[in-house]
């Protein structure tokens, strides 16, 4: 009797700014395996990364390069999520941070101003909305979504947020469109 081998699932990486988007990440890990038993999405918080672009970026890449020293399959796809709002705040930074992050191969997905102004374009009538602030995105989600918190777990977010609405949000998030395209997601 022979023994098949089990194909290696293909890994992606997936950067976090924060909780929020952590928990958006988990999320997005489980809607993928109901479509895909060919990949696994690491969710990595790689904190404390305060939102600057440059210093996230330099983490992703800390995490990157431990695992591949310690010879874990090499990512076929990298990305990182976070919010534009401290984006512009330093123009050298910010080079600093796209040349890293194209050095690595690693695709930013911003969210605009902020996570929950992402979240709010996953909703029902919603996804045109562009609020100006952060403040203006956090009242117009808690209006449309009663009960929303920060830092809502994958479990939570799933109450409210399935593949359906992840793809309304990539039909107006064309950073989140390419990474659901590049995961084999859409």
């Amino acid at each position: 009797m022979s023994r098949s081998s089990i194909p290696q699932r293909r890994r992606i990486f997936l950067g976090c700014e924060g909780d929020s988007e952590r928990g958006y990440g988990a999320l997005l890990r489980e809607l993928l395996e109901e479509r895909r038993r060919d990949v696994h999405l690491d969710v990595v918080l790689l904190r404390p990364g305060g939102g600057d672009p440059l210093v996230l970026v330099e983490r992703a890449q800390e995490f990157i390069r431990r695992g591949e020293r310690a010879g874990a399959p090499r990512y076929v796809h990298k990305a990182l999520l976070l919010d534009d709002d401290l984006r512009g705040a330093d123009a050298r930074r910010d080079r600093q941070a796209e040349r890293l992050a194209s050095q690595i191969d690693l695709h930013f997905i911003w969210q605009t101003p902020c996570h929950e102004a992402f979240l709010l374009r996953h909703l029902a009538n919603c996804d045109q909305l562009r609020p100006v602030s952060n403040d203006d995105a956090r009242r117009r989600l808690i209006r449309a979504w009663a009960g929303y918190e920060k830092g809502m777990p994958a479990s939570r977010l799933a109450h409210r947020i399935t593949a359906t609405e992840v793809e309304r949000a990539s039909a107006v998030e064309q950073d989140l469109l390419v990474f659901l395209q590049a995961i084999g997601f859409l």
